[in-house]
């Protein structure tokens, strides 16, 4: 067998074609979380003071006694679907902030949080989408975890893990 034989039955394995494919979709994902992280907000995080779907006023500085869960998703978004319900888990346990960014009117948010058994009290309409310019996102879903000092911890633009998100808090609540 030649030189070249080898190099082509070598390249023609599966497994070899397997991890080729691999390098290839991961170097996309890095290129494209690059773009979708744009320049996002860094250090202190940016206040901000908005009303909950249910009137609730949400002062950013009123809630950094412990780590904060700042969540930007909308309702056309299928990541943002498939993550709603860890999300929602998370709140339970953690001060959250989830901002529905173009995602309809106050009523239609309402109908999609009673719809998906969401807490409307800590769910803020970002209309126009000025909330996830001033923290730089320009994807959905994005997530912003701020230490006890209101400063960005974390931050997942794209599908993060329940779990993940969990650790994260975790860490900054109890060291």
């Amino acid at each position: 067998m030649t030189k070249q034989e080898k190099k082509t039955s070598f390249l023609q394995k599966n497994w070899v074609q397997n991890l080729l494919w691999f390098a290839a979709m991961l170097a996309i994902f890095l290129v494209l979380r690059s773009y979708m992280q744009g320049e996002v907000a860094e250090g202190k995080a940016p206040n901000f003071v908005a009303a909950s779907l249910t009137g609730k006023q949400i002062d950013l500085k009123n809630v950094q006694q412990k780590p904060v869960l700042i969540h930007f998703w909308a309702t056309w978004c299928p990541i943002c679907e498939f993550e709603l319900e860890g999300i929602e888990e998370i709140s339970k346990d953690y001060q959250v902030i989830k901002i529905a960014t173009s995602s309809g009117s106050r009523e239609e948010l309402l109908n999609y949080a009673k719809t998906n058994n969401m807490n409307p009290d800590n769910i803020v309409n970002d209309q126009n989408g000025s909330l996830m310019k001033l923290y730089g996102a320009k994807a959905v879903p994005a997530s912003f975890i701020l230490d006890q000092k209101g400063n960005i911890q974390f931050i997942e633009v794209g599908f993060t893990t329940t779990l993940g998100l969990r650790l994260r808090l975790w860490s900054l609540d109890n060291f």
